[in-house]
């Protein structure tokens, strides 16, 4: 049974679904040819995800998207002696037009900032993939290049631009829509290419862009090559960059079987997540199970076990329901995270955890263990509240922790009778450094704001389970209420925090989330909740003579002159 949910797009009932495969695609096609895996986009105008819009010069909406993170995780997963993946057009002259703009103006708010976070997350995963699993992207720039298309390019090791004398690239958000660059562009061009700021002024205040002997002069691409000598051109570029690559994987690879997933009016069920969804309270109820199973420790019997593999299946699953609740149910702003197991499930995620770190190198414990950084990194920047409630028969151990630490708040019982059977935290080495925020810090240093004596100070509780008058001790909860207490304490948190304006909750966590460390990523997402979230609003861009309503149709945007 399909649960009749709320999509923000254009009213409609069905869910959003991440579901894909490559025979499936209408916008994308994947060739995968030894070490080096080529993207071509031709995006068909005909199949938007919604009615209502053409996607004409390879503009793209979320389903488009949708595509690309499916068939970058297909190169992750199931074609392990890629080192290289160029990102090209299946279109002569015209590389990518961006995102549509028409679907972004018949859009409401809440479709377009989650459409540019999932594109932003997806742009991010490129570079996270290069620098932590060796895999190296080229943008083969073949044409006119604007708006989110140049931000895709951006997001790749290289730009390779072709110089034909009339190809541009340009991010001329603000001068056609009077919005700002969704996906990263603003922050890339100077904090990643180091672009200076007068030129990056110019540059995203021209509606016609820049040609490719500019475009390599102000560093806003990195190569360029003459239309007879483009194919030499990229095969070079190819071949310098698989050099450098790192990735050392062979084989099938794993296949990425689709996920076992139901939906129905209770919420979202998988085999190792649940979703229980209270909409009348605005709550989603997020479980997460330990294995119920010892779990294969070696390379060989992990690869066997593919899929089934508890790390590998838990993060595919925890991923996507992330990404079906803030795609399809936006009126729910907490999320209650819990974890499920008893002492015995703890001993098999440490375990599981053991093996990622005796394996490391691995091309598939690598593929799995960034899958499972990402999948938490969405939790990071998701602007919902999220409480983690450990009670009897929590398994908040190892990795599973992380889903604690992530939490704005944590709430741990006490029991009155003692430590028998009480609910307990243990510690892997995991927390000290697989999963990085995207502020390239641990949740436990940005927990403790940088200071190393807390970190220091729970590492040497590794292995051991942490109860609650421990876990206060030393920092790792917020709250300990006893057993009287536990319901009404709990209940009461959940009711006042879900009686508070969503608006400046967005504000609060965004701003709290990433204490001590700043980076690329950070801003990106710092400020897309700022930009988007006011000037997505604004009736300068969305008003109903704003740019981004009024483009295409002939007349000129209406401005409130007003600077705020």
């Amino acid at each position: 049974m399909s649960a009749v949910l709320q999509t923000p797009g254009d009213g409609g009932q069905a869910p959003i679904s991440f579901d894909t495969h490559p025979d499936r695609y209408h916008h994308w096609k994947l060739t995968v040819e030894g070490e080096v895996a080529t993207l071509a986009m031709n995006v068909n105008e005909d199949k938007g995800l919604k009615p209502g819009y053409k996607l004409k010069l390879n503009s793209y909406d979320l389903g488009v998207d949708i595509e690309l993170h499916d068939a970058i995780n297909r190169i992750r997963f199931e074609h392990p002696a890629v080192k290289t993946v160029v990102l090209t057009s299946g279109r002569e002259r015209m590389f990518c037009s961006g995102a549509n703009i028409y679907m972004l103006g018949q859009s409401t708010h809440g479709w377009k900032v989650n459409f540019c976070k999932f594109t932003n997350e997806t742009r991010n995963g490129l570079e996270d993939s290069s620098r932590h699993e060796g895999l190296r992207f080229l943008a083969a720039v073949n044409g006119t290049i604007a708006g989110g298309g140049y931000e895709l390019a951006l997001a790749c090791d290289e730009i390779l631009m072709i110089d034909d004398r009339s190809s541009t690239v340009s991010l001329p958000e603000v001068p056609l829509l009077g919005v700002l660059p969704g996906t990263g562009g603003l922050t890339r061009v100077t904090d990643k290419r180091r672009v200076r700021r007068d030129l990056a002024d110019f540059f995203c205040t021209t509606s016609e862009g820049v040609r490719a002997d500019r475009a390599k002069q102000w560093k806003l691409v990195d190569h360029l090559a003459k239309p007879a000598q483009w194919a030499e051109a990229v095969k070079a570029r190819v071949a310098a960059l698989g050099a450098g690559a790192t990735r050392k994987g062979s084989g099938s690879g794993v296949p990425l079987v689709p996920l076992a997933r139901t939906i129905d009016e209770a919420g979202y069920h998988y085999s190792h997540v649940d979703v229980a969804m209270d909409r009348k309270a605005r709550t989603a109820t997020i479980t997460v199970s330990a294995p119920a199973s010892n779990q294969p420790e070696s390379v060989e019997a992990i690869l066997a076990a593919g899929c089934d593999w508890w790390p590998m299946a838990m993060a595919r699953e925890l991923d996507d329901a992330i990404l079906m609740l803030r795609t399809n149910e936006l009126d729910t702003g907490t999320w209650i995270l819990r974890t499920r197991g008893d002492a015995l499930a703890a001993k098999r995620v440490l375990a599981c955890d053991a093996s990622i770190e005796r394996n490391a190198d691995h091309w598939l414990v690598k593929a799995v263990t960034g899958l499972l950084r990402r999948a938490l990194a969405r939790l990071d920047v998701s602007s919902r509240t999220m409480y983690a409630i450990i009670d009897t028969g929590s398994c908040f151990a190892g990795t599973l922790a992380e889903l604690a630490f992530a939490a704005d708040r944590s709430f741990m019982l006490e029991l009155q009778g003692g430590e028998a059977g009480a609910p307990a935290i243990t510690l892997s080495p995991a927390n000290f450094g697989l999963f990085p925020m995207v502020s390239r810090e641990t949740r436990l240093v940005t927990r403790f704001c940088g200071d190393t004596g807390p970190v220091d100070a729970a590492r040497a509780h590794v292995g051991k389970p942490i109860v609650a008058s421990l876990a206060s001790e030393l920092g790792l909860v917020t709250f300990t209420p006893d057993d009287i207490d536990w319901e009404d304490e709990v209940r009461i948190a959940i009711e006042e925090r879900a009686s508070l304006s969503p608006d400046a909750l967005t504000g609060l966590e965004a701003n709290l989330r990433f204490a001590h460390a700043e980076t690329m990523e950070t801003r990106i997402f710092g400020r897309l909740s700022a930009w988007q979230n006011w000037i997505f609003n604004r009736p300068n861009a969305v008003g109903e003579n704003g740019a981004l309503k009024v483009y295409g149709s002939g007349a000129k945007a209406k401005f409130n002159w007003d600077r705020i």
